[in-house]
């Protein structure tokens, strides 16, 4: 098996399975239709959600979180707004109540600017209610922290940006933040999903072979990792594709870079010389058990 057939597979292994995809449909539809019921008087599975993060990107692996958000009606934003102290955290727990009444044997929890399920299949929702601002893109959440705020995202403009350069660069954008979230998991890199992205973006538009086939993956990896690790470690964010929002660092991820870029040139010797299943072993060290043996 060559290069190509190993990093296809590998990519291929990322993947939901169809299964659960549908799972997450189906689940997405019956918590839609609940806050639709209770916000709106509104019978619709469909309307007034959408899929953020990574799964929303189309970034997301086989383990990633599901993030969605809630559009709710203005007048909820006005009678929370007005609250005198923390009316960030009083939405929360409406929202949580309301989607308990579908899911009443889901661990459900409020967590900072989200609602989590936590399904026991593993499967995990994020839940963000959020209100339409006046361009039609961007959404204003809440935010229970320190007393409690309205913060404000622009998930659209950010999806956008990574659908664009993805179909500029051959599929390679979105198979490059997968990559790197298998990274993160075997590596425990203290590093968000949108980081990941925003350096997947910006190291791929300058690199010469953005649109290239599988059998460039593996120079792939190694040049992302060479510019990951010559990240500045003094430097506090980045700005997100189309946003332009700042993604903030959540810890140093230069050093681990740094040794997957050394197994990466090791990795590469090692095919060189006709020693495949070496390469393997060395792709799985950096990547995980999904990377083929």
């Amino acid at each position: 098996m060559g290069v190509y057939d190993k990093f296809s597979n590998f990519c291929s292994n990322l993947r939901m399975s169809e299964q659960v995809v549908s799972t997450i449909s189906y689940r997405t539809k019956q918590i839609t239709k609940r806050v639709n019921s209770d916000f709106r008087d509104l019978n619709s599975e469909v309307q007034y959600s959408l899929f953020v993060g990574s799964y929303g990107r189309g970034t997301e692996i086989h383990t990633s979180d599901i993030d969605l958000i809630v559009q709710l009606p203005y007048s909820e934003y006005q009678k929370y707004n007005a609250y005198s102290s923390n009316g960030q955290s009083a939405l929360l727990q409406v929202v949580r109540t309301s989607i308990a009444n579908t899911y009443s044997t889901t661990h459900i929890s409020g967590d900072g600017q989200v609602v989590k399920l936590n399904f026991s299949d593993g499967i995990c929702f994020e839940i963000v209610p959020a209100f339409i601002n006046e361009d039609l893109k961007s959404y204003t959440y809440p935010d229970t922290n320190n007393g409690g705020s309205w913060k404000v995202t622009k998930p659209r403009d950010e999806i956008k940006a990574i659908n664009d350069a993805n179909n500029a660069f051959n599929k390679n954008l979105k198979r490059l933040c997968r990559m790197a979230r298998a990274w993160k998991e075997r590596w425990q890199v203290p590093i968000s999903g949108l980081l990941i992205d925003t350096l997947a973006y910006n190291f791929l538009k300058d690199w010469n072979h953005k649109a290239g086939s599988f059998s460039f993956y593996d120079w792939m990896s190694r040049d992302f990792f060479e510019y990951v690790k010559n990240q500045n470690s003094d430097q506090k964010y980045w700005y997100a594709p189309g946003s332009n929002q700042k993604v903030y660092r959540t810890g140093g991820f230069e050093y681990k870079a740094l040794r997957c870029y050394n197994i990466s040139l090791e990795a590469i010797e090692y095919e060189s010389n006709g020693m495949p299943y070496s390469a393997n072993q060395k792709w799985r060290e950096i990547y995980g058990t999904k990377f083929p043996s």
